[in-house]
């Protein structure tokens, strides 16, 4: 009989789909945890990249077909700098444009209000101008109409016609509903407005936003941009910001708005993957080992090792490609679905009044099934080289079953990854995104579930060592600790599952714990007043006067007022707005209405201090004890560093300034929210600040104010949060279940494979319970053991994560906090599901009798 040289087709077909049909369940959740993990990502990416795409059509529509836009480093200038603009070289035409985030009373949110010269507009951004009613054509000129875009009517539920109530300051004033905008994007809502009658209306007279600007034919761009900044530079330094719509700054600017929620989501989703991974490899690795003889036969018939080798990773490349192809249509599904349902942001904020639809992207789709193949054949890599390494001679013995397992034992690898993983804890970020931070979690993961063979067999040798002393141990519990010492490589199997999916829940699990309880922390401390108010819960119109804030502080019961004004500012092109904060803060005792983290030095005399947020130290490398400069009041203002607070109210930084400094800088009086401390001598609790707030409603301008309690601010704000993180809970749910699945998948199939050995065992007087009992206390030790374990490598994860990659994602700090009860409930389930499972499959295994169980050894 000639030896077989190669496998062919019909046999290779024939391994594959005998092992598929053996084990159908095992394959399946395999499988299942590649699609779940390709999905999650590509669902991710196509919703991250379809809101991100829309957001930047809907700013790109606003700007029309300027050639070049000049804006102001403050959120409005004066509009004296227009005619300038309008007689410039190479200008063929200018249009003022003043953009608001207007309060609605009636609604929660703002609308955006683009006031236009129609008359101007209309050549560069037509799409802007407003459709008024058939003879009706003065509307588009009128001071008390306004056009709204479908997205805001079907918001506001009003229709042609109808009345709009928008507030200036605490004043609330009503305009008609002339018609439709002419063309807006899906979901964008906006209301067009003569920009004269928005300036009147909004107190904002003598105020732009932008100049939108239109060249001559054959007027170099880019020349252009670079002389117009030049010539504003030299006249009027710090004011004004030159740049061509869309260009690479506001790419940027768009991108780092979101980018570090958008990467962070992305890679927990990957988390799914990787434990896909590893229940690939877990499938294979049982795989091999039940099959050693079969594989040595082969062998032996001349099958050559390189042949084996691929047969194998064509084994794990099946489940991948299968599993990837479905992650693929899975992912596109929930992309479609969660935009429908849910919107491009998926509850974080950053993309509000969009509506984007799904694109399938093939290239994308390409890279994630490549990640779900790649994955696979990661996880397959390491049985196909022992199937292929093994000794014929050796592999056709029975009960040679570790042997298969003793290269997973090799220490070297495993501190390598972990010694790597702790430089890389410490690495900076690049491009602003902590990629060695997500490099090290990787690592310590491999680094840990390679420790676990050596660990498995020195903790149950330590653990059996008083128990064999003793003149009669207990039979059932020698057994299993002589097993699981003895053969740590099929124990280590079992326990990486455990360790790979409680570990990652741990992680996660404290930090978002850590965040959310920094959150209330940071919220209790920085709202310590008793009332606070503003004049409306969105937008940036509605402010109190000087006369409104001298009635708030003469209420009765009221006994010291903070007033606060905020505002946007821009430092750079290519980044979002900073918040500026001015407030009532004594300088002398900063800590008292700021979370300050750091050193904190007082400002030289003459200085204005100002005190910045975490962001602003890795953003825009400001320093305590060094200096800022400010666009105030036209032109740039210089303020002296005196500390670091903590905000995670403003990723993208903010700076607090005392509030009379600011006054003196800008002229401006009005603010934005007053805090309210209620009198020390009328102090009654719940009831005096009752009586303060009647006596507020009853004021003039009552019912324009909005009051609430710091309790109530502070649940607002968390069940902000954790819709905020509905995803993040999501995605650690997705991978614990699959990691549950993968456990008990492997205490399955390793106790199936045993079947002659509890047949030796009856054979030699052992009995069915006593059987039973083993498996049960291997199912509980391993799991402990893995649980034990998870917890210590989680514990180092979720300090990478905590310290390592959310200050260098989101430019805060936190406080750790370990959430015991939701660790407790998990490891409970994790180890009762291993016990359960290994005594399911030890009834099943048992089930065919001990003569029946040893045959293939006689």
């Amino acid at each position: 009989m000639s030896g077989l040289n190669s496998l062919s087709p019909l046999l290779s077909r024939w391994l594959l789909v005998g092992e598929w049909r053996a084990h159908p369940v095992r394959a399946l959740l395999a499988i299942a945890a590649i699609a779940v993990g390709v999905a999650m990502g590509f669902a991710i990416h196509l919703i991250n990249a379809a809101a991100f795409n829309e957001f930047s059509a809907a700013i790109k529509s606003l700007s029309g077909q300027a050639d070049i836009q000049v804006a102001g480093r403050e959120a409005l200038f004066d509009e004296a700098i227009y005619p300038r603009l309008a007689r410039y070289e190479s200008v063929a035409l200018a249009s003022p444009v003043l953009e608001l985030q207007a309060a609605v009373p009636a609604a929660k949110g703002a609308l955006r209000i683009v006031g236009i010269d129609p008359l101007r507009a209309g050549y560069i951004a037509p799409d802007l101008l407003g459709v008024p009613a058939e003879g009706r054509g003065a509307d588009v000129l009128a001071d008390d109409t306004i056009f709204l875009s479908p997205a805001a009517e079907s918001w506001l539920k009003l229709r042609d016609g109808a009345a709009l109530t928008l507030r200036a300051g605490t004043r609330d004033f009503s305009l008609r509903v002339a018609g439709p905008v002419q063309r807006a994007r899906p979901g964008q809502r906006i209301g067009v407005m003569d920009i004269g009658a928005a300036q009147w209306r909004f107190g904002q007279l003598g105020k732009l936003s932008r100049v939108d600007l239109k060249l001559r034919d054959g007027v170099n761009r880019a020349e252009f941009e670079q002389r117009l900044t030049r010539d504003l530079e030299r006249e009027f330094p710090g004011r004004f910001r030159v740049q061509q719509p869309n260009d690479s700054e506001q790419e940027s600017r768009n991108n780092n708005l979101s980018r570090a929620y958008r990467v962070n989501l992305t890679v927990l989703a990957l988390v799914a993957l990787f434990t896909g991974a590893f229940l690939v490899f877990s499938t294979q690795a049982l795989s091999v080992m039940r099959r050693r003889s079969q594989f040595a036969l082969l062998r032996v018939l001349g099958v050559e090792r390189r042949q084996l080798l691929r047969q194998v990773l064509l084994e794990g490349a099946s489940l991948g490609a299968v599993g990837a192809l479905l992650g693929v249509a899975a992912g596109y599904l929930l992309a479609a679905l969660a935009l429908r349902f849910f919107g491009g942001d998926l509850g974080a904020g950053y993309f509000p009044g969009i509506k984007p639809q799904v694109v399938f992207t093939p290239f994308a789709a390409c890279v994630f099934f490549a990640l779900g193949l790649g994955v696979a054949l990661l996880g397959c890599l390491a049985p196909a080289l022992e199937a292929a390494r093994a000794r014929p001679a050796v592999a056709l013995k029975s009960g040679n079953d570790e042997a298969a397992l003793s290269h997973l034992a090799r220490v070297w690898p495993s501190l390598a990854c972990l010694v790597l993983a702790g430089a890389f804890s410490f690495a900076p970020p690049v491009f602003e995104l902590p990629l060695f931070g997500y490099f090290a979690i990787a690592l310590l993961l491999i680094g840990g579930i390679g420790l676990m063979p050596r660990l498995a067999a020195a903790a149950f040798r330590l653990l059996g060592r008083p128990l064999l002393r003793r003149p009669k141990p207990p039979p059932v519990l020698a057994l299993t600790l002589s097993r699981l010492a003895n053969a740590p490589g099929q124990a280590s199997i079992a326990l990486g599952g455990v360790l790979a999916s409680f570990s990652l829940m741990v992680a996660m699990g404290i930090m978002v714990a850590s965040f959310r309880v920094s959150v209330d922390d940071w919220m209790r401390h920085i709202l310590p007043a008793d009332l606070y108010v503003r004049t409306a819960s969105g937008g940036t119109t509605g402010s109190l006067g000087p006369q409104e804030q001298r009635a708030i502080a003469a209420t009765p019961g009221v006994g010291q007022v903070q007033f606060l004004r905020t505002r946007p500012v821009s430092l750079a092109a290519d980044r979002p707005d900073v918040v500026l904060i001015a407030r009532d803060i004594d300088a002398a005792d900063p800590g008292r209405l700021l979370f300050l983290v750091g050193e904190s030095r007082p400002a030289p005399p003459g200085a204005r201090p100002a005190w910045v947020s975490e962001a602003m130290l890795d953003l825009y490398g400001a320093r305590v004890g060094g200096s800022i400069t400010l666009p105030l009041g036209g032109k740039p203002a210089p303020f002296f560093v005196a500390g670091v607070w903590r905000d995670y109210a403003n990723q993208s930084g903010s700076v607090v300034i005392r509030l009379p400094d600011y006054r003196a800088i800008t002229g401006d009086t009005a603010v934005t929210d007053a805090a309210i401390y209620i009198d020390g001598e009328q102090r009654g609790g719940e009831k005096q600040a009752d009586r303060i707030e009647r006596a507020l409603r009853q004021l003039p301008f009552g019912p324009a104010l909005q009051l609430a309690r710091p309790g109530d601010i502070r649940a607002a704000s968390l069940q902000i949060f954790d819709r905020s993180f509905a995803v993040t809970y999501l995605l650690e749910a997705i991978a614990i279940v699959i990691g549950l699945s993968g456990v008990a998948a492997t205490f399955s199939a390793q106790t199936l494979a045993r079947a002659r050995e509890f047949g030796m065992l009856r054979h030699v007087g052992v009995t069915r319970g006593q059987v039973l009992g083993i498996l049960a206390c291997e199912g509980g030790l391993l799991t402990t053991l893995g649980v034990a374990c998870g917890f210590a490598l989680g514990l180092v994860i979720s300090l990478v994560l905590v310290f390592v990659v959310n200050p260098q994602s989101f430019h805060w700090t936190m406080q750790l906090h370990l959430p015991w009860g939701l660790l407790g409930i998990v490891a409970f389930v994790l180890v009762a599901a291993s016990v359960a499972t290994a005594l399911v499959s030890g009834r099943y295994a048992l089930s065919g009798g001990p003569v029946r169980a040893v045959r293939e050894d006689w």
